[in-house]
């Protein structure tokens, strides 16, 4: 776009503008010096600039009482004074006429540019500025004094009300140019990391000036104006726009186009290496080459746009000649590549076979010793004690209601205890010797299944449990050690999305079904019935002489029997006449007391409260209340508070709901036996040697289950700087497996909730950021030091029984709903299955709907669907034996979707499998998806986050 009177002072190529040496630079791509640079930045070996902070200060009052007002700020955005409320707007997206540009080309292409300017302060930049022949020495004076009066600033701190700066009409002296106590003190002073500039922009009308006068300055070094600045910021850019009074806000808009101007980080970088003012005007049609022009009476002049979400890559956005000087470098790829790039799993390292036996394990252990110190150095702060508080507390539950399960799951042989110590055992040893120390450690829900049909294989066949188990635990093991001689981890470059998701999803339903299911079983040994029917009973909660038991009653005896066999944490429960209940009617009850139907009600309240309480505190997170900081400590103690608020509840109330079973003793929850595994027992030999067919199926499943949640640990968009160990932690897995079968402990895998909630608690993130911006992601605080806080205060937790035994069961529950509700909610295959519920003019404009066509897309989510729910089924019959090959299976299905869906439409809805990486670019998709000057796609894949596509978390 070029505006009239623009083509005498076009240029031809734009590299003119550079000076020599500096072609292989390019614009800063981000406002914080240590954000992330984006990977095509890296290759381009492209500096970036410091940030800049850009201030409006507006000329109002004339001619009466002259003054300067700020009256608009920008770094990335626009933040205009509110006059009338005395504040500023929130930060929004800044938009300009093009008559102001127009106006403002031609007065900067007539006015006065310097260039390098040596000014060393406020009062000699204003002798300098004034050097203007049209000016009067009279003139030159009065003008200097009005430059050098102090501005007036609107500097809003925390712990007191709006301050405005004062206004003197007077010389300041060299002692008033310093920077005042409320600059110093001004919270936007946070926002800016070391090294940010400043560019001030003086704009009005001035009734003594007879033709309009535009003075440009980039200063030679950054100076500090004194309070010219609302920051005490150095200034490089300095902008002066004043003339005669004329009707309208002239002079305020060209104002606005030059802050506008500076905030383009693509400007900015021509304006700081321009050398003339042809590169000045330049830079200026470089930039109205860019612009988008919106149609009059389509939209509201007045509306404020918010800020994206996700902001553009500047390198995106390189001059056509840098694309040139740097050849091969910056060769553009289409949006499918770039998408592709950021999905890749073959670039790893650790996926590429050695060729050697244990070659990959080696490899492992060699790279993950170089960082062994910093993995406990870099746990050194803050954050990684509320992490450690956080995930402790989700362990717990898992491992509680787990614990729970599998004691339910065989009768007895396992419990509580053994869940409580395998955790910590098992959860220490491999964070001292993992290859990915984030990795959370815990029963999973596939796990679980196979434990419970291989003690239904035991029971119906008269097979002494734990002795099989001790056999299949010593074949897996074997298997998982040939697997990692083998290098059969880079295998996991076939687990594309469909796999992940499907695994995701199952593990997501399993957590969902176990909660709901074990409040109905709740519920069933507390039925809810109207008072007066024969089921209508009491529970009777009193000291005895000891002074410490509960007494049980009800009129149904089969009530009594369902409930006293139900370990539900009722500790030293009896059956004793009832002291108060024995009547029902009016008889009052003891305080003690409550019927049958108040301990269901209470119980799913309860329930209700932590899930309900948990997803509100999730949501504060990213909501508009509270400052930052509380929203990010709501959010992240969720579970904590919710369980907190219930046990409060509970206790305040003096409900009789049932409490958490812990043990009292440090001894096997199975009587008679100790803590080491017989090998043989009542069973014969060569049941050793039958053993190894179910622990074949069980190796498939621990390999599965282990490498799909290292996968999504270790995905590129996480920003991992210490690598990954596929190999080194599925030996800790295998070695871990010979010692909780010996010890008749659960058996423990990855667990890709928990796992992915640890490693969202230590997200690092910018602290300085624009206003309006979002915190750039900077990776994860990668380190040994949390988990094995959290392991150790889980093995502590054995001897907490006094203190945990008075957390309700149904507050667990919930809890655990909740894990298991923002697990499957995060993940792109439940937003695919909402599309078949919304119709089309009402779906969200996600990227892949752009180009796959919808009944594509919905064939794609059919067939997930169709997977989950035969590995749904096939868990839940006798054929669950088959369950870990039906999960292998999922990877089959996906390679023989490639018969039916196009590659372009896998590499948006899924991803390609690693034989199809080549071929991507060769099949036309180049042409279709090249990115042009003109091409309104272009944008859609830089406005796209980096961040994860899989995240599943329980914040």
């Amino acid at each position: 776009m070029k505006l009239p009177g623009q083509e005498e002072s076009d240029v031809s190529s734009a590299s003119k503008n550079v000076p020599t040496g500096e072609l292989d630079s390019g614009p800063g791509s981000g406002v914080s010096p240590d954000g992330p640079l984006d990977t095509d930045s890296r290759e381009l070996e492209v500096p970036k600039d410091p940030p800049l902070f850009i201030q409006l200060n507006e000329l109002l009052g004339w001619p009466h009482a002259p003054e300067w007002k700020e009256t608009g700020r920008w770094v990335l955005f626009e933040e205009k004074l509110e006059v009338g409320a005395g504040r500023w707007s929130a930060p929004h997206v800044p938009t300009v006429a093009l008559p102001s540009l127009q106006k403002l080309r031609n007065l900067l292409a007539k006015g006065l540019v310097l260039l390098d300017c040596p000014a060393l302060s406020l009062q000699e930049l204003a002798e300098q500025v004034t050097r203007v022949e049209s000016l009067s020495p009279e003139l030159r004076g009065k003008l200097k004094a009005l430059l050098l009066q102090r501005p007036q600033h609107l500097i809003q701190t925390p712990c007191t009300s709006s301050c405005w700066g004062s206004a003197h009409l007077r010389e300041a002296s060299q002692e008033e140019e310093a920077p005042l106590k409320e600059q110093h003190q001004n919270p936007l002073r946070q926002k800016f990391p070391p090294g940010a500039e400043a560019g001030a922009v003086l704009a009005g009308q001035l009734g003594f000036l007879e033709q309009p006068l535009g003075v440009f300055v980039r200063l030679r070094d950054p100076v500090v104006l004194g309070p010219l600045i609302e920051v005490p910021l150095p200034s490089r850019f300095f902008c002066l726009l004043l003339g005669p009074p004329t009707l309208g806000r002239g002079y305020h808009e060209m104002g606005r186009a030059v802050a506008i101007l500076l905030s383009d980080l693509q400007f900015q970088w021509r304006v700081r290496r321009a050398s003339s003012l042809h590169d000045l005007l330049a830079a200026l049609d470089a930039f109205l080459e860019e612009v988008t022009v919106l149609p009059p009476g389509r939209w509201d002049p007045t509306a404020r746009i918010p800020p994206a979400k996700c902001l553009p890559s500047e390198h995106k956005r390189l001059p056509s000649q840098l694309r040139v000087a740097k050849g091969p470098f910056v060769r553009r790829r289409t949006p499918a590549e770039d998408r592709h790039s950021r999905r890749q799993h073959a670039a790893n390292p650790e996926l590429r076979r050695t060729g050697r036996l244990f070659g990959g394990l080696v490899q492992d252990v060699r790279r993950k010793a170089s960082w062994y110190l910093s993995d406990f150095l870099d746990a050194l702060h803050p954050q990684c004690v509320s992490a450690v508080l956080y995930i402790y507390l989700a362990t717990v539950t898992n491992a509680i209601t787990f614990g729970g399960l599998l004691g339910e799951a065989t009768d007895g042989a396992q419990g509580v205890l053994e869940s409580f110590l395998g955790t910590a055992v098992t959860g220490a040893a491999f964070c001292l010797m993992a290859g990915q120390p984030l990795t959370i450690l815990s029963s999973t829900g596939p796990v679980l299944v196979f434990e419970r049909l291989l003690f239904s294989f035991s029971r119906d066949h008269s097979l002494d449990y734990l002795p099989f188990r001790l056999w299949v635990g010593i074949w897996v093991a074997i298997f998982c050690l040939v697997l990692v001689a083998t290098e059969a981890s880079v295998l996991v470059r076939y687990f594309t999305r469909f796999t992940e998701e499907g695994f995701c999803a199952l593990i997501s339903l399993i957590f969902i079904y176990d909660a709901v299911g074990k409040m109905l079983t709740l519920t069933h040994a507390y039925p809810i019935q109207r008072p007066g029917s024969p089921a209508y009973g009491c529970l009777c909660q009193y000291p005895d002489p000891g002074g410490n038991e509960s007494q049980w009653t009800s009129t149904n005896p089969k009530d009594r029997d369902d409930i006293l066999s139900m370990d539900l944490g009722l500790i030293n429960a009896s059956l004793l006449p009832p002291p108060e209940c024995a009547q029902r009617g009016g008889h009052p009850r003891g305080p003690g007391c409550h019927t049958v139907p108040d301990i269901a009600f209470f119980s799913i309240l309860l329930f209700l409260t932590s899930f309900l309480f948990a997803m509100a505190l999730k949501h504060v997170k990213t909501s508009r209340f509270f400052p930052s900081v509380v929203r990010k400590m709501l959010g992240d103690f969720s579970s904590v508070l919710a369980i907190l608020l219930g046990c409060g509840l509970d206790a305040f109330l003096g409900l009789a709901t049932p409490k958490l079973m812990v043990p009292r003793e440090f001894k096997p929850t199975l009587p008679g036996r100790g803590w080491l595994v017989s090998p043989f027992g009542a069973n014969p030999w060569w049941l050793s040697v039958a053993a190894a067919l179910p622990a074949l199926l069980l190796s498939i499943l621990i390999f599965m289950d282990q490498q799909i949640t290292g996968v999504i640990l270790n995905r590129a968009e996480y920003r991992l700087r210490k690598g990954a160990g596929f190999h080194l932690d599925l030996f800790c897995v295998a070695v871990l497996m010979l010692l909780t079968s010996a010890l008749g402990l659960p058996w423990y895998v990855s667990a890709t909730v928990i796992s992915l909630a640890h490693m969202d608690s230590l997200r690092r993130e910018s602290r300085a950021c624009a206003p309006g911006e979002a915190p750039s992601f900077l990776g994860i605080r990668e380190q040994r030091l949390s988990g094995l806080a959290v392991f150790i205060l889980t093995g502590i937790s054995i001897f907490l029984a006094p203190i945990l035994k008075f957390i309700p069961m149904p507050l667990l529950y919930g809890i655990f709903l909740y894990m298991g509700v923002t697990a499957i909610s995060s993940i792109q295959f439940t937003k695919r299955v909402q599309l078949l519920l919304i119709p089309a003019k009402h779906q969200p404009d996600l990227l892949f709907l752009r180009h796959v066509p919808l009944s594509r897309v919905h064939l794609f989510t059919a067939i997930q669907l169709a997977c989950l729910g035969l590995l749904w089924i096939i868990k839940s019959t006798p054929a669950a034996i088959i369950f870990p090959i039906m999960l292998l299976g999922l990877v089959g299905v996906r390679k023989a979707l490639e018969w039916v869906f196009s590659p372009q439409e896998l590499l948006w809805l899924d991803e390609p499998m690693p034989e199809k990486e080549r071929s991507i670019p060769e099949k036309g998709m180049e042409p279709e998806y090249s990115f042009s000057g003109s091409d309104s796609e272009d944008s859609e894949l830089m406005y796209q986050p980096k961040a994860p596509e899989i995240n599943i978390s329980v914040n």
